[in-house]
């Protein structure tokens, strides 16, 4: 997640707190997809800038940015967070979403997760790199979306574990 939203980021490099990560080109999505683990084995996909979901070591939603805003877990319910700037500073504004609106967030990161998992599962994509080289970081993203359940699970909170 870019910190200035018009940058463009290389997330495969950027993207250190992830310790195993691969970048796919897939015919279905515009943009780089790069899924990765920390070093925890949390997961976390980035369907180019936006959308991005992060889950804890349990697969559980902890954060997410959907178009331009920040989400986070509190108590098992999601928050956004929009930014507000001034010549001084950045604000956070934060907003507990109600059940609607949780429902069509978890819906649309499951519809992308689902299009990522059929992806893998007919094997149309593309290494476009990885970090580290020499390990199967594509088969474990595969066994991680397989292992997902069909709903998104919202954490209690927005940590790892």
């Amino acid at each position: 997640m870019a910190r200035r939203e018009s940058e463009r980021e290389d997330i495969l490099r950027e993207a250190t707190a992830l310790a195993e990560r691969v970048e796919l080109k897939i015919p279905d999505f515009e943009e780089p997809v790069v899924g990765g683990f920390r070093r925890e084995g949390a997961a976390s996909v980035f369907f180019g800038a936006d959308p991005v979901c992060q889950f804890n070591t349990a697969g559980e939603l902890r954060r997410a940015y959907v178009g331009g805003l920040l989400y986070k877990a509190e108590r098992g319910r999601l928050v956004a967070l929009r930014r507000e700037r001034t010549a001084t500073e950045v604000a956070l504004i934060r907003r507990e979403l109600d059940d609607a609106e949780t429902k069509a967030l978890l819906t649309d990161l499951e519809s992308h997760l689902s299009r990522l998992k059929v992806a893998f599962s007919q094997n149309s994509l593309a290494v476009v790199g990885q970090v580290p080289s020499d390990m199967d970081i594509i088969g474990r993203v595969s066994l991680w979306l397989d292992s997902l359940p069909p709903r998104i699970a919202v954490a209690a909170m927005p940590n790892v574990r």
